[in-house]
């Protein structure tokens, strides 16, 4: 028999001292590979619900409008690097035909800070016309660029222009809302 001191009760059972140790190192074992495993697990999941609505902008299919993104706009009018990636895809997007429209999503919450007219403004100065773009200046997150799509300007499928690691969640959500969308990286 062990001594009393070797042996703790677990739900009724009683488990003797040399076995808690290791059922301790299994169950961190297993957490640390499921860690592990879970990026390559989310990755491939992803790729199999949303990658074939995600292309490239030259592969993208034809809709009448693209939904670009907004991003940081930093206080002297300068587009960050990510926003003018989805500004100047959307507006080789527009030029090779590919949409008609271009809706600029983005954050207009202070008097200071303006990103669809920041993006308007960087679109027009490649060389969109005016009257092909629309700025939106509640989308202060990606839903409510997706929930405004629809409900206020009644757009019925677009072309969703941001980067790569962000496609996923904007076609989840206009999934959700019931837009049939596609996404150009």
């Amino acid at each position: 028999p062990l001594p009393a001191s070797a042996v703790q009760s677990a739900g009724g059972r009683k488990v003797p001292a040399f076995l808690r140790r290791p059922l301790v190192l299994l169950s961190v074992l297993i957490a640390c590979t499921a860690g592990l495993a879970f990026p390559f697990v989310w990755q491939s999941w992803v790729q199999t619900e949303y990658g074939a609505a995600m292309y490239s902008a030259a592969d993208v299919p034809p809709q009448r409008v693209a939904l670009v993104l907004g991003a940081r706009v930093y206080s002297n009018g300068r587009l960050s690097g990510m926003l003018r990636d989805r500004v100047e895809t959307a507006v080789a997007l527009y030029k090779a035909g590919k949409v008609q429209k271009l809706l600029m999503s983005g954050d207009n919450s202070s008097l200071d800070y303006n990103e669809p007219d920041a993006m308007t403004a960087h679109a027009i100065a490649l060389g969109v016309p005016a009257e092909d773009i629309q700025p939106d200046y509640a989308g202060r997150r990606t839903y409510d660029s997706c929930y405004r799509a629809k409900a206020i300007f009644q757009v019925e499928s677009l072309v969703i222009v941001t980067q790569a690691f962000h496609l996923p969640r904007a076609l989840f959500l206009c999934s959700q809302l019931g837009i049939p969308s596609v996404g150009a990286a």
